[in-house]
């Protein structure tokens, strides 16, 4: 809006107060001529951590007048105490969209719980402030380990409680709770998304040495020939087939009972090699499995073997994933480097012959809805550049699915070589610029949180708050353009929101997320609010100046979003 247009439209804040306030007498006067009764105030609106029901009071007999009435309006215009908005919403900004996650690791308690067998609401306590923080540093979503080892952490009629929550793996946690339940319910009623994280072979971690070892229902005393050992773990072997059948049962169970927004694997298939005592590399014992499958389908390459199942692996759990429910999105976190050379200058580990990982297949097949490579590597280290490695996988991403690169933001508490905030910053600032990323995750969520010695490590990072990139090759649909209704408290703007539905009441039209666009003078300010809500509150002015309009849009569970509802009129309501 340029100057001319707004000194006709609007009165200044402060030299009008009067005048209004005697126009408003003048129009309550007339409401009250014709007979009409007064309006009925309402309350603010539910707290900001869960919903509630809401009943207006009883009407006063008198309205009184409202200490301050918006500049920016015009005169009031029907009996019914509303005023129109004269804001031309020529100049709307777009939506700001980045994946901003966090990997919460649960295997030898890492991150969440700090320690095994933690009274049931110190857990919750934990882990809720671990999403308090992901809110404040305006994250948006949390990946959450659920399966560190053929074991889990919510209520599996499959697998025992794992060992990092109980203390003990099978027992109950008392007082009974499921915790993926409550993460799920918890994240979203604060707007973050949720992707449940497992790993699909891996059947015992040495650090899992708690109270009376593995549970009577632990896959390794049920089906000891699914499972082989390696070194001081366990490992199911993933050359049978039943065993891929069994993992990829495990996960659709979660897919199928709870509202995540994606399956997430990290890099552990065949397990990183370990070596014996005269150095030499351990042989991962599969030669049963691989002897009996060799034979019937003339498999002469035991490493190319490995890859193919790995690659069935993945490609059916995509498969099953989107037949159960098509909007759970499915991504993989490999090892950062496909293989050396690749670009020419890159060094180390070969993940290709190693751990049998073909994360460039994956990648250019479709086979995952994200891929974050881990770059766990600083921006100048040439033999591993975090932005070279970058551009490499953006390069294989043929079919533009969403590339996030994971971020070693743990490196700034380590004991030694200690990375920067600025190093943190840096990487972030380069996957922001790059052309082919659209995200980031960081590892882990434990070196986000605020330090007891008052450190606040990377809270300027995110400027704004943003939305996850949409994920068109699962739906573009947007949700329809929702309802609004703007009521003037006086001291506050309440917004009333709800989704615009048609004669069927499709599920997928519950709003996810709110995206609130509000106006203070002529500068805009987006908020995001989580589906629930049906209220938001929003001061009356700013540093910018008197509210002056919002557009209000619904964002669904892949991140589409409506047209937005545009404010024309605003309801006057005292209290």
């Amino acid at each position: 809006m340029n100057s001319s247009i707004f000194s006709q439209s609007v009165l200044g804040h402060a030299a009008g107060r009067a005048q209004r306030a005697c126009l408003f007498l003048l129009l309550v006067m007339v409401v009250l001529g014709f007979g009409c009764s007064s309006p009925r105030p309402i309350t603010s609106g539910g707290g900001a951590d869960e919903p509630e029901k809401h009943a207006d009071p009883p009407a006063p007999e008198e309205p009184e007048i409202p200490p301050h009435r918006p500049p920016a309006m015009a005169e009031p215009v029907s009996p019914h105490l509303t005023y129109s908005i004269k804001t031309p919403y020529a100049d709307i900004p777009g939506t700001p969209r980045e994946f901003r996650g966090a990997w919460i690791a649960t295997v030898d308690n890492i991150d969440w719980p700090s320690e095994p067998g933690l009274p049931v609401e110190q857990q919750k306590k934990e882990l809720t402030a671990m999403m308090d923080r992901a809110k404040s540093l305006r994250l948006n979503a949390i990946i959450l380990q659920v399966r560190p080892a053929a074991d889990a952490f919510y209520h599996s009629p499959f697998e025992p409680w794992s060992v990092y929550l109980t203390g003990q793996q099978g027992k109950t946690p008392e007082p009974f709770y499921d915790p993926l339940q409550f993460a799920v319910r918890e994240a979203h009623r604060r707007g973050l998304e949720i992707h449940a994280w497992f790993n699909p072979f891996r059947a015992f971690h040495p650090s899992a040495e708690g109270e009376g070892g593995l549970a009577p229902d632990h896959i390794k005393n049920l089906h000891p020939e699914m499972v082989v050992r390696y070194g001081s773990y366990f490992w199911l072997d993933p050359g049978q087939e039943r065993v891929q059948q069994y993992s990829i049962n495990i996960i659709t169970d979660v897919v199928r009972r709870y509202d995540i927004d994606g399956v997430h694997l990290d890099d552990y298939f065949y397990p990183y090699p370990l070596r014996k005592s005269n150095g030499e590399h351990l042989t991962f014992p599969d030669a049963r499995s691989y002897g009996q499958q060799a034979q019937r389908k003339r498999i002469e390459d035991r490493s190319e073997w490995r890859r193919q199942n790995v690659n069935k692996f993945i490609q059916r759990l995509n498969t099953e994933i989107k037949l159960i429910d098509p909007h759970v999105r499915f991504g993989i976190s490999p090892f950062g480097i496909w293989r050396p050379g690749y670009p020419r200058q890159i060094k180390g580990f070969d993940a290709f012959n190693r751990i049998y990982a073909d994360a460039r297949k994956w990648l250019q097949e479709g086979w995952v809805d994200y891929l974050a490579p881990q770059l766990y590597w600083p921006v100048e280290q040439q033999s591993q550049s975090f932005p070279v490695l970058l551009e490499w996988w953006h390069q294989q991403n043929e079919k533009q699915r969403h590339l996030w690169p994971g971020i070693y933001t743990s490196k700034l508490n380590a004991r030694a070589d200690a990375w920067t905030e600025q190093e943190i910053e840096r990487q972030i600032e380069i996957t922001k610029r790059h052309r082919g990323a659209t995200g980031s995750i960081h590892f882990s969520m434990k070196s986000l949180m605020e330090n007891t010695d008052g450190m606040d490590p990377l809270s300027g990072l995110y400027a704004e708050e943003a939305l996850v990139p949409a994920t068109p090759w699962l739906s573009d649909t947007p949700p329809p353009r929702p309802a609004a209704e703007v009521l003037d408290m006086s001291d506050r703007y309440v917004v009333k929101v709800k989704p615009r539905r048609g004669r069927k009441k499709e599920a997928d039209t519950d709003p996810r997320l709110w995206v609130v666009k509000q106006r203070y003078g002529d500068h805009w300010e987006t908020s995001i609010h989580p589906g629930w809500k049906e209220r938001i509150t929003l001061p009356p002015e700013n540093g910018h100046g008197p509210f002056t309009g919002a557009a209000i849009s619904l964002v669904d569970e892949l991140g589409n979003e409506s047209e937005p509802y545009l404010v024309r009129e605003v309801t006057i309501v005292t209290e």
